[in-house]
């Protein structure tokens, strides 16, 4: 039976699934910061980059998906969320997007695709533009690359509420400060409002598979950004989930675990 939570009320309650028990686990000392990271499963690799204020633990119905289909997933704490560290710094995707290359260098990870949710799919599309020998390709799922991609959001969203609740009581198990989620949901928020801003001709450069994927009900992103994003970037694919948000990987994991699986596919290393 497929698994549907298009209100979030389990992830609110439970989370996402347990992640397994992973093969390596540590950490990656970078610009001031201590990145966790983790690996599963074994094959080619797949790097999953989660989303603003989350943490790795939110891909818990996609791990397991790539394990049985004979991959090796690598997960990363972005800076500053989860199990990761920050410094005093404003948080910026570039700075975030070094982070995820320095893991990339302790694995010995040559080249692998990024599959980001969110933020992590922004982090994912510059990593694309800056270090185009190192990804094998990108699923960009709910996210803009410049501020007018953004929608305002409509209040009161119950849905949003409940992600921010389980967000918040993660940061508190998990964070090095588990007090501060607060201060840190402003910080990463000031980052959000005014980044990314790349233009079109920024995007030409990528040059390897892509694939914009957009949810039919997103909460943040407008449904005209994700298709200006796929006209600009050469060769890139538009996917439209139906009857899903931003929040597609825990609402309905079958549906978005299968668009993973084809792109997927559709990468050489």
């Amino acid at each position: 039976m497929e698994l549907h939570d298009d209100d979030l009320k389990k992830f609110e309650a439970y989370g996402a699934p347990p992640l397994p028990q992973a093969r390596v686990e540590g950490y990656v000392d970078h610009d001031n910061a201590r990145i966790w990271y983790a690996v599963y499963g074994s094959g080619p690799a797949v790097i999953l980059l989660h989303g603003g204020l989350g943490h790795s633990g939110n891909w818990g119905y996609q791990v397991p998906m790539l394990i049985n289909s004979g991959r090796r997933i690598v997960l990363i704490d972005s800076r500053g969320h989860g199990r990761s560290t920050r410094d005093s710094r404003h948080y910026t995707y570039e700075l975030m997007a070094a982070d995820v290359l320095a893991v990339m260098d302790t694995l010995r990870l040559e080249k692998a695709p990024l599959v980001g949710w969110s933020d992590g799919a922004c982090i994912a599309l510059i990593l694309a533009m800056k270090v185009p020998a190192r990804i094998a390709g990108v699923f960009f799922f709910g996210c803009n690359m410049d501020p007018g991609g953004t929608r305002e959001i409509e209040w009161p969203n119950p849905v949003i509420d409940r992600c921010l609740a389980r967000h918040a009581n993660d940061y508190h198990q998990l964070s090095t400060t588990p007090d501060h989620f607060e201060g840190f949901a402003e910080a990463v928020g000031q980052m959000q409002r005014t980044q990314p801003d790349y233009s079109a001709n920024d995007l030409t450069t990528i040059d390897c598979p892509v694939v914009i994927v957009q949810s039919e009900h997103d909460e943040f992103i407008k449904a005209d950004h994700a298709q200006y994003l796929a006209q600009s970037i050469p060769g890139a694919d538009l996917i439209v989930l139906d009857g899903v948000s931003h929040f597609a990987p825990l609402q309905r994991p079958e549906l978005f675990n299968k668009v993973v699986e084809a792109f997927l596919e559709i990468v050489s290393y």
